[in-house]
């Protein structure tokens, strides 16, 4: 009896040494970085569902970062945001209030300690504006059409604001964002189309912030009344990736709050997609359109709504119609995995290589913008 209560005793001291190692990291933890100018950094840790974290870097942006990856190891906190190649590592103080580390992006490491704020002292993070109504009529109240700087690298589609802006895009690239299609399912048209570039502005008509898939529909309405364009469709065999649920099933978290709502598919960096209110049409639809090198035909048969967040080391193959150079992989050892192993492991799906059906877009009429 004496033994098997020195064993438990010896049990209850080793757990209360590693609640002590391991200390509650849950809320908001905020610190400046000095990085030629202060930069408020607040860093928002949750444990509902294991640990999760969310980075603001609330004088630049008010949009928040998710982490990839957070662990705790003892007193040894570690944060990575592969999507803009951040890491952060520190150790907690002895009373839990405070993590003093350093914070790294790309080979720049620099020091910054991280504080526990509470009610009266967390900074107050940045408000996003506000969403543009479901049911807003999505067309530009205005609209200009320049080219493009000769000088000028690489493209984006971006939303500011109010406003729809690319940059750097031929008619090509703007058709193909604005019906959801890849590059290979364009068919036809002059060579133009895939040489002049514009910066294009538009302002909608409707108040707040549009998402991507009013955007798109602005963009087709700008492209058929400004340069005309008619087109048909036709479904041709073309190679494609066919988006299939995995061996062991989905690992997707449903969602059942709005289901006549917009899905939100917006990257906060190359690699990273949060993804919420989305259907798998949706998902295979930003596949194809940003990332893969071929059209993406949703074969899951799920039905419904899905939130998630798909955190990936992209390849040369990849984000070509970003037109941006993909960074040289990562030799960090919390680098994400490459895409395919990404979406099966963290989803429960993955993409098959196939020679499937596609619907094509045929170019039947189009002519050079009209004047702004």
């Amino acid at each position: 009896m004496k033994t098997l209560t020195r064993s438990i005793a010896v049990s209850l001291l080793l757990s209360v040494s590693l609640l002590a190692q391991s200390p509650n990291m849950a809320g908001h933890w905020q610190g400046v970085l000095q990085a030629g100018k202060d930069l408020r950094i607040v860093v928002v840790i949750t444990s509902t569902d294991g640990l999760k974290a969310t980075m603001y870097s609330i004088d630049q942006t008010p949009q928040g970062i998710p982490a990839t990856t957070i662990t705790m190891q003892g007193t040894t906190l570690r944060l990575s945001f592969a999507g803009i190649g951040v890491r952060f590592e520190g150790a907690v103080s002895a009373d839990g209030n405070s993590v003093t580390g350093t914070f790294t992006q790309g080979n720049n490491p620099l020091p910054m300690t991280l504080a526990r704020a509470n009610v009266d002292t967390a900074w107050k993070l940045p408000e996003g504006p506000k969403p543009m109504a479901a049911d807003a009529k999505a067309v530009f109240e205005v609209a200009t059409i320049k080219p493009s700087n000769p000088a000028a690298q690489g493209k984006l589609f971006t939303i500011k604001g109010r406003q729809v802006l690319t940059i750097n895009t031929t008619l090509a690239d703007v058709i193909t964002m604005a019906y959801g299609l890849h590059a290979r399912q364009l068919v036809g048209g002059p060579s133009w189309m895939e040489s002049d570039k514009y910066d294009i502005t538009g302002q909608p008509e409707g108040q707040g912030m549009p998402n991507q898939t009013q955007m798109r529909a602005m963009l087709r309405a700008l492209v058929e009344e400004r340069f005309k364009l008619t087109t048909h469709r036709e479904t041709r065999e073309l190679p494609a990736y066919s988006l299939v649920v995995a061996p062991g099933g989905p690992k997707l978290t449903k969602n059942d709050s709005n289901p006549n709502g917009l899905p939100s598919l917006l990257f906060r960096g190359l690699g990273v997609l949060p993804v919420t209110n989305a259907t798998m049409a949706d998902f295979a639809g930003v596949m194809q359109l940003a990332v893969l090198d071929r059209p993406v035909v949703d074969k899951t048969g799920l039905q419904g709504r899905y939130d998630f967040v798909l955190t990936w080391t992209p390849d040369e193959t990849q984000f070509a119609s970003f037109g941006v150079r993909i960074p040289s992989p990562s030799n960090a050892a919390d680098a994400p995995p490459v895409l395919f192993t990404a979406v099966q492991e963290q989803l429960g799906l993955k993409f098959d290589s196939v020679r499937a059906p596609v619907e094509v877009l045929v170019i039947d009429r189009v002519e050079k913008p009209s004047e702004n």
